[in-house]
């Protein structure tokens, strides 16, 4: 599901110049710093002071695979890749869609989930693309919800949000006709508002995977690694099936 088309291709003009960590000195230091948004539930949500969520715990697994401890940053969606190329953090695990316009700005790993983006409107609201002829539309603002929206002939308006929260809230309180955001949080809105919003189709398929700053290619291979054995392991299926009640892999 999920982001990003702030400018990035000024991205690579914001590093430090410093090198980003190799797995090798990530692997002796004994801690892999990870950032995430924390305003992406079930992804990576804020408990209190403490990150949790899907994606939050699936770092944290593949982290104790890979005998490292983890040391979170929580920052909000449109500074996370900024940040990574100031080597501020080693990578970045926040629902980021795989894009040809990111891929010239990070790597990414291979693929942790596949999802897309979904319609989700109040009942009697539109629910097609084409339905949200003349609506007004609402999305977190630096996403790739928002760019896909902006493609759908005929909508009246894009109202953007910083956060995909603030955009949810802007539907149920009507101040919107509908809201575009990654399938999964819309069935968790439509089952937790019973029966006052609905979710229509999907206006696209996309991607998600864990950025590291171009060129880290010693931590990207690890983390590859670490993931083909948490799906193959059980450790993928069983996280999975607890935030979703199935399988979320691409295939």
């Amino acid at each position: 599901m999920k982001k990003v088309l702030l400018a990035l291709t000024a991205l690579t003009l914001l590093a430090t110049g410093a090198e980003a960590r190799t797995w090798a000195e990530i692997k002796k230091s004994g801690t892999v710093k990870v950032a995430t948004e924390g305003a992406f539930p079930p992804f990576n949500l804020m408990k209190g002071k403490t990150p949790t969520g899907f994606e939050v715990e699936l770092a944290e697994a593949l982290g104790k695979q890979l005998g490292l401890k983890v040391q979170w940053t929580v920052l909000p969606f449109d500074s996370l890749l900024i940040g990574l190329n100031q080597d501020r953090y080693d990578f970045v695990i926040a629902s980021h869609g795989i894009t040809p316009e990111r891929q010239k700005a990070v790597d990414f790993s291979s693929p942790h989930y596949c999802t897309g983006g979904a319609i989700v409107t109040r009942p009697g609201g539109p629910l097609t693309a084409k339905a949200l002829a003349g609506k007004s539309v609402a999305v977190q603002v630096g996403t790739t919800y928002l760019e896909n929206v902006r493609k759908v002939p005929g909508v009246r308006d894009v109202k953007t949000f910083p956060k995909d929260t603030d955009a949810q809230a802007a539907l149920m309180a009507g101040r919107v006709d509908a809201w575009v955001g990654d399938k999964f949080t819309g069935l968790d809105l439509v089952k937790a508002q019973k029966g006052k919003v609905v979710q229509g189709e999907l206006l696209f398929r996309e991607k998600i995977g864990m950025a590291v700053k171009k060129g880290n290619v010693t931590l990207l291979g690890e983390l590859n690694a670490a993931l083909s054995k948490a799906q193959a392991n059980g450790t993928y299926a069983k996280l999975s099936k607890q935030y979703f009640g199935q399988d979320v892999r691409c295939r």
